[in-house]
């Protein structure tokens, strides 16, 4: 499917117009990218800290490259896959209508303005209306693609969404390998074997301040990369 096709099919996408007909788009294309994903990576899920769940979660990632949240997704069950959204920067993804496309109506993210952060534009707001909507979100704090060596600090949004649901299950993932499939730069995947493994869930605990809860996420998803 060329860009002048998808940029076709933004028309419509916001006002209810051929809903059917962008279900099943989506259903096409999500299906592709899963399939290309498990075909050049496995994407194998390894649930080590917990089972799969239906219940709202905040899946909580290290980011290595744009591909993260298509393995993570793809490692999750089809009943999950359908309810599980990733949160995405609004400036990367609303760069060009076919971007903002398949943002939105493909992969159903949760866009956010990292860069207009005030009272109208507040970044906590749509990942709170996702949560109470039932949904699960794919998040990553650090905020920016590593180098697949080391985590870098998290961003404090983590912290309050936790502050104001603090009965959402936190579960630390460590995506492995995807930094070598795809780095920084590259366009064309290279095939090697890549997994997503789960930890155990977790919640803001009473009294947490924001510096103590953060390092200790971070820490629950670098244990899940050691060795």
């Amino acid at each position: 499917m060329t860009a002048a096709h998808l940029l076709d099919l933004t028309r419509g996408v916001n006002t209810g117009e051929d809903a059917i007909g962008t279900r099943l788009l989506r259903h096409i294309i999500t299906g592709g990218l899963i399939t290309v994903a498990r075909a050049v990576t496995g994407a194998e899920a390894r649930w080590v800290g917990c089972a799969p769940s239906e219940s709202p979660r905040i899946y909580i990632a290290n980011h290595t490259s744009h591909a993260d949240f298509i393995l993570l997704w793809a490692a999750l069950t089809p009943a999950l896959r359908s309810r599980t959204r990733p949160v995405a920067a609004a400036e990367y993804w609303g760069k060009n209508p076919v971007r903002r496309y398949l943002a939105e109506a493909i992969f159903r993210s949760v866009l956010i303005e990292r860069d207009r952060v005030d009272r109208l534009h507040d970044p906590i707001t749509p990942i709170l209306k996702a949560l109470d909507r039932g949904c699960s979100l794919i998040m990553f704090p650090e905020g920016t693609r590593g180098d697949g060596a080391a985590l870098q600090p998290f961003k404090s949004g983590l912290f309050h969404v936790a502050e104001l649901r603090p009965d959402i299950e936190l579960v630390p993932v460590w995506i492995d390998n995807l930094y070598r499939v795809l780095p920084k730069g590259s366009v064309v995947p290279a095939p090697l074997l890549c997994s997503a493994t789960f930890g155990s869930p977790t919640h803001l605990q009473p009294g947490e301040d924001k510096r103590t809860f953060l390092a200790r996420m971070q820490e629950a998803v670098t244990r899940l990369g050691e060795p």
